[in-house]
């Protein structure tokens, strides 16, 4: 099953998404769960860091949020706003 991870930082969070971006690209290359898509997600200026995206392959959801309650971003509290939710991936054009 699909999951879609979807997270918004707390205001004025971006030093704090800088400073822990290696531990969070880190522990999302060594983690065993199944990522399909990951990402930042924009302010409407394109640019700013707000949030983070993930479309996680998972056998249960309590999978997904206990691969999410590791991650270093959640630690630090990073984020101020998270929703897991089933996702049925229909269309992929690559």
């Amino acid at each position: 099953m699909h999951y879609v991870v979807h997270c918004l930082d707390h205001d004025g969070a971006v030093q704090k998404r800088l400073d822990n971006y290696e531990a969070h690209k880190d522990y999302l290359a060594s983690t065993s769960m199944k990522t399909v898509i990951s990402g930042p997600l924009l302010a409407d200026d394109g640019e700013t860091m707000i949030g983070s995206c993930f479309v996680v392959e998972a056998d249960s959801k309590a999978d997904v949020e206990a691969f999410n309650a590791n991650d270093p971003f959640a630690k630090v509290g990073l984020w101020k706003q998270v929703s897991i939710h089933p996702f049925n991936k229909r269309v992929d054009n690559r």
